[in-house]
């Protein structure tokens, strides 16, 4: 299994650097790795010794952000080093001024492994919610340096649960500690004998509960909204788009604000077809009080603004669900608005539990949204829910505590080096 895993980490390797000069992903993914190491060890000063956090993509950079910050905040002295895998973590975070090195992950190959952690010698490492990578975790466990999960959630469906899934067995069991999103993780990891594990919840929690807080206006999107109810629909793909077309036309007294997954060129203009009535964020400054009043949609052609922009909402619609799988759910929710998403959600707990508490609606069709998007034009029942999604956001924030306890308990943070604020 270990030949395939090699072969298949190799494979995917060609299969990018073959199709990158077609595929802008692919390129960045591939121009991103060249010279790598050579770059992390003329970059990175030896002897520090940083904390190690590696992200999927920007999700996970989210969903890892509030134990950054802690550290950062109670521990100043701290060096962080982050990798991405996805260049849409990295291009987006690579200048984030919670780390002090922003890299791409090298391929997962034993001599990279080992290579990356001769040159950066991090102190302890921490992977968010997956992203097992079998050399990676082989060489820390070989140098005894700890590697922790955070916010990780298992299903039964996976490879470490089937009776043919020992080599992904036997990856999972490098791991130090595993701070899980709810307790059938715990219980799945202690079945195929894992016991170094615990309840701490989602980090997402911790962050998102601090956006209302942190508000910041936008003062050309309160002019393009008025007086006028508001639909934002966040992270959306060319299904959800469709289905948000049908939407705005039967309810032109409704604004939408549209921000899209990708913003690239091409898609901004295809948006700009499909919504005639609308108008850029771009142009904002430059449209008269006329063109912001006849505009129905406005289209978010930058990446940033998102968390910000459910603050205008009165309901909420997550893109994705019609693709591999629904957007955060959890800034919209925080805002206590209710949120609309797609039939792709099962493996968002988030997103269940936003169901069963009638803080969410999932759709499957246009004639749906249509549908829930009319029983919520009742303001009783929209406030209703919109109370219960900003209640589930509150009730369970606290996940970035608990973690923060156990590498204090653990000593892997100085207690005496900073004075904590």
């Amino acid at each position: 299994m270990r030949l395939l895993y090699d072969l298949g980490i190799f494979l995917y390797g060609v299969l990018l650097r073959c199709v990158s000069p077609f595929i802008p992903k692919a390129k960045q993914w591939v121009e991103g790795r060249k010279n790598l190491l050579r770059h992390i060890d003329q970059t990175v000063e030896q002897g520090q010794k940083p904390i190690w956090f590696h992200f999927a993509s920007l999700g996970e950079f989210e969903q890892g952000r509030s134990v950054m910050e802690q550290i950062k905040k109670n521990f100043p002295r701290e060096k962080i080093i982050i990798t991405f895998y996805s260049p849409s973590g990295y291009e987006i975070r690579k200048n984030t001024p919670l780390a002090d090195y922003v890299f791409y992950l090298p391929e997962d190959t034993a001599a990279h492994a080992r290579k990356f952690l001769d040159i950066v010698s991090p102190k302890f490492a921490v992977f968010t919610k997956y992203e097992y990578w079998f050399h990676y975790f082989h060489a820390l466990q070989q140098r005894r340096i700890p590697l922790l999960m955070i916010s990780a959630i298992f299903r039964e469906e996976q490879l470490f649960f089937k009776p043919y899934g020992g080599f992904y067995r036997s990856i999972l069991k490098k791991v130090s500690y595993f701070f899980t999103q709810n307790m059938e993780s715990v219980h799945m990891l202690k079945w195929i004998g894992i016991t170094k594990a615990g309840l701490a919840g989602d980090t997402r929690f911790d962050r998102v509960v601090e956006l209302p807080k942190q508000l910041q206006e936008i003062p050309e999107v309160q002019k393009f909204v008025g007086s006028h109810p508001v639909l934002v629909a966040g992270s959306t793909w060319q299904p959800d788009e469709e289905h948000l077309q049908s939407l705005a036309q039967q309810h032109a007294q409704w604004k939408f604000i549209l921000a899209p997954h990708e913003v690239h060129r091409e898609h901004i203009d295809a948006l700009s077809q499909l919504f005639p009535s609308s108008i850029r964020f771009s142009q904002l400054n430059n449209a008269s009080a006329e063109a912001m009043q006849q505009a129905q949609v406005l289209i978010i052609d930058n990446i940033g603004m998102l968390s910000s922009l459910y603050h205008y909402g009165d309901m909420a619609y997550i893109g994705g669900g019609f693709g591999v799988g629904i957007h955060n759910t959890l800034e919209a929710a925080a805002y206590g608005i209710p949120v609309i998403f797609g039939p792709k959600y099962e493996k968002f707990q988030e997103a269940i539990d936003l169901l069963v508490l009638g803080a969410g609606f999932s759709i499957g069709s246009a004639e749906e949204l249509q549908r829930v998007f009319e029983a919520l034009l009742d303001e009783e029942k929209r406030k209703e829910a919109g109370h219960a999604a900003a209640n589930y956001v509150q009730q369970r924030a606290g996940a970035t505590q608990i973690i923060m306890k156990y590498l204090e308990t653990e000593k892997l943070l100085d207690i005496q080096e900073d004075v904590k604020s």
